[in-house]
């Protein structure tokens, strides 16, 4: 989490819109307090769904949770982006990712499964759904990715919050994990050639055993 007065760039600018998003310490305090509360509302809400699941089926679609807020360099870099003002509200209003999760589930069923478990709940409002599963994207990448508006309810008043939340499977965990390693931690255009290709294809290979895995999982159950 970043300290809004030793911010990782030091240039005079990015100063200057850091004191733009955040008035003062307090309201700093307050934004983190407001995204980490809706991490932990969410979190709460797939683990009690999850020991519920494996009670009744005996079967946990969750692998595992994990979670981030979106650094204020990264969220002051994101409106610059978008050409939208600098300031908190603006960051609410304008960015669905300041809040994140990503659920790792066992298989693709679980990923649906979840999301149905989630959306079920009637004070748990679908923003926007993107489905990269069904429909990859360009670079082979496949997930779910739900923006949520969830309630935080605080003392005197009851906020809500918009957070990203990810589903995926471990396959696909795996290959977006060591993608993001290749393709963002070097230099694009320094990346050899044939890569990009190599990367596809691998995202299709991962793809057909993430299926495979499912069915023997399913012929186990049906001998059950």
């Amino acid at each position: 989490m970043d300290n809004i007065f030793a911010p990782i760039r030091t240039d005079i600018v990015l100063q200057n819109e850091t004191a733009l998003l955040y008035h003062n310490y307090q309201d700093f305090l307050r934004f983190q307090h407001l995204y980490s509360s809706a991490v932990r509302e969410i979190q709460t809400r797939l683990e009690v769904l999850n020991e519920e699941f494996s009670i009744l089926y005996a079967h946990n679609p969750i692998h595992h949770v994990e979670s981030r807020l979106k650094s204020t360099n990264s969220i002051i870099e994101k409106l610059r982006r978008k050409g939208c003002d600098i300031s908190m509200e603006s960051a609410k209003r304008n960015i669905n990712d300041i809040a994140g999760i990503r659920v790792v589930c066992c298989y693709i069923d679980d990923v649906y499964r979840v999301e149905e478990m989630l959306l079920r709940q009637s004070d748990m409002e679908l923003v926007k759904r993107q489905d990269y599963i069904a429909e990859p994207n360009y670079n082979g990448y496949r997930s779910l990715h739900l923006d949520l508006r969830v309630p935080i309810f605080l003392s005197d008043h009851t906020e809500s919050v918009l957070a990203e939340v990810q589903i995926r499977t471990v396959a696909m965990d795996f290959w977006a994990s060591l993608e993001h390693d290749i393709r963002y931690k070097k230099d694009k255009a320094t990346l050899p050639a044939g890569i990009n290709e190599q990367m596809l294809a691998c995202a299709d290979e991962i793809a057909v055993i993430d299926r495979k895995m499912q069915d023997m999982y399913h012929r186990i159950q049906a001998a059950e």
